[in-house]
């Protein structure tokens, strides 16, 4: 970058300025919140990002140094939300992914859910199903007959009970202005989700917990905070929360 597109020495003490000034207001909110979801608190959290983020384009761009905030990249962040204030309807948008770690326990476990629903009878003569009646050795089958007879949040609590690696999972809470006509979006159920109506979103990975010795301890969170009770117990993936 030339001299003439560098931002100059006092543009940078001007960024930095309006750090000090927005970390005085984020900690004045929090002092002064009405509780978890005070509007104030989270207003002032996003003018304290964007400020860090500012100053540390300013002062990689002037002086080639960097800052220790984290801060999100724009396609991590939500947009601002700009759903009604008063919803009169929401989508909950969920999406868990899972590896098969162990077929073999997969099958067991639809295989004693389809000798259950048949009152225990083997499989008849002649039907094809093989030793082990209706699953045989299709993952296929036997993944039909799980979701078939559980929730989907059964599994993932019980997901090691049935051979199931958890990957990772999304939550979105979307507002809306009034429910949905039946039917209308059940062949695309998530292409409509707008960024910028989710009230709250929650993420599950592994990915947020890449450096677990890193210490909170001056730094900014990013705009998905890690709640670390709610990741106990979850074998190494770690939870984000989004706007809420």
């Amino acid at each position: 970058m030339s001299d003439a597109e560098q931002p100059t020495a006092a543009e940078v003490r001007a960024a930095a300025e309006a750090v000090k000034t927005a970390l005085d207001r984020h900690l004045a909110a929090v002092e002064r919140r009405t509780g978890e979801d005070d509007p104030a608190v989270h207003a002032a959290f996003n003018d304290l990002a964007a400020a860090a983020e500012e100053y540390d384009e300013l002062l990689y761009e002037r002086y080639d140094e960097v800052t220790p905030f984290d801060i999100p990249d724009a396609e991590e962040a939500l947009p601002p939300y700009t759903g009604p204030d008063e919803p009169s309807a929401l989508s909950v948008l969920i999406r868990r992914d899972y590896a098969v770690a162990e077929p073999r326990r997969l099958l067991s476990q639809a295989q004693r859910i389809a000798d259950h629903d048949r009152g225990g009878a083997a499989a008849p003569p002649g039907s094809g199903a093989g030793a082990q009646g209706v699953v045989g050795d299709s993952v296929h089958a036997a993944l039909g007959i799980l979701f078939g007879e559980y929730e989907a949040d059964e599994v993932a609590s019980r997901h090691k009970e049935f051979g199931l690696e958890e990957g990772d999972s999304t939550l979105w809470v979307v507002a809306a202005e009034e429910p949905a006509e039946p039917g209308e979006w059940l062949d695309a159920p998530f292409e409509d989700a707008d960024p910028e109506l989710v009230v709250c979103r929650f993420d599950m990975s592994a990915v947020f917990d890449e450096d677990p010795d890193d210490s909170d301890d001056g730094e900014l969170d990013d705009v998905m905070d890690i709640d670390e009770d709610a990741a106990e117990g979850l074998g190494g993936y770690q939870e984000r929360r989004g706007r809420i």
